[in-house]
């Protein structure tokens, strides 16, 4: 599995549409989406996954007001249960006969929303579109629990990987294996948890995320009264003490945190490191806040070659994720 900020061919998405993810916010959802859309189509194409003929013209409709360039918008009719494709989605690899993907076993985040366990069939149903090897490891797992550098480094959390309602038949030793088998790593580092609020129980996708071979953001929570501050430390730590293939000690940034967002007095997961990295730009989520400038800021020192753009996620993350979520990127073979 190539590090996301090798080339892509592709951006899949999949189109909103579900207003129990997002109650009374459906609209700003899709226009997150239109953003990241005209964002991406510059520089690599983007597959969109629509319901039908129409929900494909609701989209065409909004998305005619954005700055799309039109050959590199692909939409495809295929049926999805919600837009959080990067756990369900095909997961891309590349070796020396080409590209290939991984379908993994989708179980709705540990069996919490049945409605949803239907994605569990997307990356077989793709194989149409993508003409590539698929393989099948057998296990549970979402895309939004790994992060790998692309030189043998996996990245993952202990609350996600370990919890039973994922693959309780495995030890921490046989995941391992199965994770440095299909994923073509040489080395497993462990986080604990994830952020409060995060129904996916702890992805590394919000807490922790390579930006180089040798360095990784983190975010870390300056309150020690907030409820994230004690987990958040811990995993600072953690990545502290960690190195690399070769016993080299990894470069660690701290990214701040976007403060306490809520959903009927419930705290949802907000953060920066939903950041996505594409051709060209990483889109970033912000969220209303003061640090909002200061996340944005650090990022740009680590993509100096990317334009940054911050995209308002106070909406979109009612449904428990941002845009590190709602994409999946198709590397070059």
């Amino acid at each position: 599995m190539p590090a996301e900020w090798a080339p892509h061919a592709a951006t899949w998405l999949s189109w909103p549409k579900d207003p129990i993810t997002w109650p009374e916010r459906l609209p700003q959802a899709r226009e997150a989406f239109a953003q990241m859309i005209e964002a991406l189509t510059p520089n690599e194409r983007v597959n969109l996954l629509v319901d039908g003929g129409a929900a494909e013209d609701e989209a065409r409709e909004i998305l005619a007001a954005k700055k799309i360039h039109q050959p590199n918008l692909l939409i495809h009719r295929v049926r999805t249960a919600d837009s959080w494709i990067r756990d369900y989605g095909p997961n891309f690899l590349v070796g020396p006969s080409g590209a290939a993907y991984n379908r993994w076993i989708f179980n709705a985040w540990g069996g919490k929303y049945e409605t949803l366990m239907r994605d569990d069939g997307i990356p077989a149903r793709l194989s149409a579109y993508l003409n590539l090897p698929m393989f099948e490891p057998g296990i549970v797992m979402e895309g939004g629990s790994i992060e790998v550098n692309g030189e043998g480094l996996i990245l993952t959390t202990e609350q996600c990987l370990l919890n039973p309602n994922r693959n309780p038949h495995l030890s921490k030793g046989q995941i391992e294996a199965i994770l440095k088998d299909y994923l073509g790593g040489e080395k497993v580092l462990w986080l604990g948890e994830g952020v409060a609020g995060d129904d996916t129980d702890g992805h590394i996708d919000d807490i922790a995320r390579f930006v180089a071979a040798d360095t990784i953001v983190t975010v870390v929570e300056e309150d020690p009264a907030d409820g994230n501050y004690l987990a958040l430390q811990d995993n600072l730590k953690r990545l502290e003490a960690m190195t690399d293939l070769r016993g080299r000690p990894l470069k660690i940034i701290p990214l701040p945190m976007p403060g306490r967002l809520e959903a009927e007095g419930e705290p949802l997961p907000a953060s920066y490191a939903n950041f996505y990295i594409a051709n060209g730009v990483v889109l970033v989520p912000v969220y209303g806040h003061e640090n909002d400038a200061k996340a944005l800021s650090i990022l740009a020192k680590l993509f100096p070659g990317r334009r940054m753009l911050g995209i308002d996620c106070r909406d979109l993350v009612w449904g428990m994720g941002a845009l590190h979520c709602v994409t999946q990127q198709q590397p070059h073979p």
